[in-house]
């Protein structure tokens, strides 16, 4: 076997190992989709991505194997398209989460979170009607909210160790009513009206200390479950560049050792041409 044979067939055995985080990425996301994101068809352009990445590296490292060319060929253009599907499915994931984020409240630590922050498709995928009840069902039976719980000494935590708790976007914005609305802190998931409501949020009239309800139909609800969609699709992007970057230069690298594969087919097939050609006619008689 030819040196850039080797080269070859040991780039695709690195592009192999490459589609293992890729795919582990789309593998994390469904988990989450199934417990706490609730988003059940972002993850699989993700998963279908790696698991085309991994197939044709086989592909790739039989054809530098047994020096076949058709599947050389196929490795490298299939490779291109999947590279090129990678770079727009991380531009749609940077695109569809740009805008929204938590905000400070005062005397909290957790962050709370807004619709009207949000836009444009993902925003209104979750927040429409039809999509949501689907989401909220899955939020409601992942249990987000009844792991809220903590006791201390058997008695439940107090409002002000509840205020510097860090809560996932979720647990903000589907598990408690907004800050603005005054309600007091009874427990995590129980909250009385007190002096009565202070905010004009619509969620303020929403929120209910139903455990099947609390506030699963609030606006903020559905910027929880957008800010818990950005953190983890942010996550998985940051990977999904880094892995994008060394793709591109092992297919630079492998598209190089296969064109010199080829000329050095050419010098050789070229060569015996020319020696056929030198020797000496045989005499006939």
């Amino acid at each position: 076997m030819r040196a850039s044979n080797q080269l070859i067939g040991f780039l695709n055995f690195l592009t192999f190992l490459l589609s293992i985080p890729i795919l582990g990425g789309g593998i994390w996301l469904s988990t989450r989709a199934n417990n706490t994101d609730c988003l059940k068809f972002l993850q699989w352009p993700l998963i279908i991505i790696g698991a085309a990445i991994m197939v044709i590296s086989l592909a790739g490292i039989a054809g530098s194997c047994y020096g076949n060319t058709f599947l050389m060929y196929l490795y490298l253009w299939v490779m291109f398209f999947v590279i090129a599907t990678l770079i727009g499915f991380i531009i749609f994931a940077f695109a569809v989460t740009d805008k929204g984020s938590g905000h400070h409240v005062p005397n909290r630590v957790y962050l709370e979170y807004r619709l009207g922050d949000y836009s444009g498709w993902l925003e209104e995928r979750v927040a429409s009607q039809s999509y949501w009840a689907k989401i909220s069902s899955c939020i409601r039976d992942s249990k987000e909210c009844a792991k809220m719980g903590r006791q201390f000494g058997g008695a439940p935590e107090t409002a002000d160790l509840f205020y510097l708790r860090k809560l996932s976007p979720i647990q903000s914005g589907c598990c408690k009513p907004p800050t603005e609305c005054g309600y007091v802190y009874a427990n995590e998931t129980f909250w009385t009206q007190g002096g009565g409501l202070t905010g004009t949020n619509p969620d303020c009239a929403r929120w209910s200390n139903d455990q099947q309800q609390l506030c699963y139909d609030c606006d903020s609800c559905k910027a929880g479950v957008l800010g818990s969609l950005k953190k983890s699709w942010r996550r998985v992007s940051v990977i999904n560049i880094v892995v994008l970057i060394i793709l591109v230069i092992l297919y630079v690298v492998a598209c190089a050792a296969f064109r010199h594969n080829r000329q050095n087919d050419n010098h050789e097939a070229y060569g015996e041409t020319r020696m056929e050609k030198s020797r000496p006619s045989r005499l006939q008689f």
